[in-house]
């Protein structure tokens, strides 16, 4: 057993707590679906050096002032915008990520939510367990082609680069918006650049992957949505505070656009009764873009890995370097 305290905040697999065993005492928060409440987590960080935690732990400034022996913060998540990087960085306490290891099981999960909200499947669903289905009809449930339309990814970073290369293999047209250009991408895959402006007003389906902060939050709003097709097709597996949740209601109630797939939400867990739920024309599911077995198996492994290295006072092999 080592000297130091470490908390995790979630039940996370047991191949993961043996690494960190070796070097300290650790204080696991035994729920997995059940966030550890803000101040249980204050009183246990008060005397800890290591903190292992995740996207739905708030880590600001108040917290971290109440742990003063905290060495390094290690969240089993790529983002960390719960975390308070400007204190930490004050403080000298090292921040861990998993980056990477995500990309292809959240790409996989953009293009489900993108079928899944253009063909209806979750409502055709719901249309045969509620005994609806009474006989064939020539428009039953009709949804939107994605064999050959246009998708537009804003945020060209390697989870875009995922979800573009799948919908090549659907013959979609994609075209992309970033920040910065990327030729090499353009010519890898062969994608195309246009201004944002222009991917809202052309796109069949549109997928919102920009990361999120002050400068991206509410970046899809009412102005946006109007720019939109009425037979457009949103996906947001970003992050919630991206998007202005009131204008996606308003432009998907009022037929602005038709249908939308949602992973993400401006507050998590969303409540069974926001009115975004209400809408037929909405796929949400609970963020779960990394949720596969090896993903988070490989998540959970690399975030121990940061946590023992800082902890030793070594360089975090996956660090926040933003």
């Amino acid at each position: 057993m080592g000297e130091y305290k470490i908390v995790v905040t979630r039940k996370i697999p047991d191949e993961s707590l043996d690494i960190m065993k070796k070097y300290g005492e650790l204080y696991i928060w035994p729920e997995e679906e059940i966030a550890m409440p803000y101040e249980r987590l204050k009183e246990e960080v008060c005397n800890a050096h290591a903190l292992y935690t995740n996207v739905g732990d708030k880590i600001d400034r108040e917290l971290l002032e109440s742990a003063p022996h905290l060495k390094v913060i290690s969240t089993m998540a790529v983002g960390f915008d719960n975390i308070d990087m400007e204190y930490a960085r004050e403080r000298g306490i090292a921040v861990g990520h998993t980056p990477s290891v995500l990309n292809e099981t959240t790409a996989d999960l953009a293009f489900t939510l993108l079928m899944a909200a253009g063909r209806r499947i979750v409502e055709g669903a719901d249309y045969i367990k509620e005994e609806k289905w009474k006989s064939w009809g020539p428009m039953l449930l009709t949804g939107q082609d994605i064999y050959g339309a246009r998708l537009g990814i804003i945020g060209m970073g390697r989870i875009g680069e995922g979800v573009a290369r799948r919908a090549l293999g659907f013959n979609m047209d994609v075209v992309y918006y970033n920040r910065n250009q990327k030729p090499h991408i353009e010519e890898e895959i062969g994608i195309t650049y246009c201004e944002l402006t222009d991917l809202l007003q052309t796109s069949d389906f549109i997928v919102l992957l920009a990361p999120g902060s002050e400068e991206t939050r509410h970046m899809i709003g009412t102005e946006q949505f109007q720019l939109m097709k009425k037979s457009a097709v949103f996906i947001n597996v970003s992050r919630g505070t991206n998007v202005d949740e009131q204008a996606l209601y308003k432009a998907l109630k009022e037929g602005g656009i038709w249908a939308a797939g949602l992973d993400v939400f401006e507050e998590e867990p969303i409540s069974a009764s926001h009115p975004l739920l209400s809408l037929p024309n909405v796929t949400a599911v609970p963020h779960i873009g990394s949720a596969s077995i090896a993903t988070r198996k490989k998540m959970a492994m690399m975030a121990a890995e940061n946590l023992v290295a800082g902890i030793q006072g070594e360089k975090l092999p996956f660090e926040v370097q933003a």
